[in-house]
């Protein structure tokens, strides 16, 4: 079942608010989850978990659910990381991921969510930083994750 809703927390202005903070002295990364159906966004948030590692800051997550919240949301900046559904219907986010890589001024790193491993050639065609394909391993997204992050840094 997917879901059409924006799953975010409205701010100031409209921005995004991410859902999870430590404390302003030891802010976590920022990540940008796109994905039409709620339960793919949930699957990744639980198979990432709330932290890298043990003793670090929690992830700060905002999830969107339509390709224009996903834009204006990568427009405005401040993400550390981008997680894209490359299998969301309608938009995909190899397809999303290839227009923000073309058109978003110091676009972050994008980890896009392919349906099966042989589509690693298509999410080349991207320009992915990362794949990780279905059936999500949750070992595997988390140190994906945590690798794209340790390379921002």
């Amino acid at each position: 079942m997917t879901d059409q809703t924006d799953q975010t927390t409205p701010g100031p202005a409209g921005a995004l608010t991410p859902t999870a903070r430590t404390g302003p002295a030891a802010r976590g990364p920022r990540i940008l989850l796109y994905s039409d159906d709620r339960t793919v966004r949930a699957h990744v948030r639980t198979a990432v978990g709330p932290r890298l590692r043990a003793h670090a800051p929690e992830i700060a997550w905002a999830e969107v659910a339509t390709p224009a919240a996903l834009i204006a949301a990568a427009d405005r900046g401040g993400w550390d990381l981008l997680v894209l559904d490359g299998e969301a219907d309608k938009s995909g986010g190899m397809g999303l991921c290839r227009q923000l890589k073309n058109e978003v001024y110091r676009c972050p790193p994008v980890v896009v969510l392919t349906g099966r491993p042989d589509d690693g050639w298509l999410a080349s065609w991207s320009l992915a930083d990362a794949v990780v394909p279905r059936p999500l391993d949750a070992i595997e997204l988390q140190r994906t994750v945590a690798g794209q992050l340790a390379a921002t840094v």
